[in-house]
């Protein structure tokens, strides 16, 4: 190309199409924190209390769940909110 087109010339520096965040953006925040207290209860809480499924064999008879079934459970409602927070605290409002 010649100095005296008029063609769009894209410079890979340049970002035209979004905003950049600035650092405040960036913090970590009430939103990482968030994550991390969820993180604690998925990781060290939960396991826990599974360690004390078969004391509470009542009272997991009492939800309608069986000792197998607790098993499967307890561990899938964590892992499900540790899914939609990761989404949560990773997105910009």
């Amino acid at each position: 190309m010649s100095d005296d087109d008029d063609g769009y010339v894209h410079t890979p520096g340049e970002d035209n199409h979004g905003v950049k965040p600035t650092d405040r953006d960036r913090e970590f925040g009430l939103r990482g924190w968030i994550l991390v207290g969820w993180l604690f209860v998925s990781l060290i809480v939960v396991p826990g209390m599974l360690l004390y499924i078969p004391e509470a064999g009542n009272f997991t008879k009492s939800l309608g769940l069986g000792y197998r079934d607790a098993f499967l459970v307890l561990p899938l409602i964590p892992a499900l909110g540790l899914g939609v927070l990761g989404v949560w605290a990773t997105t910009r409002p």
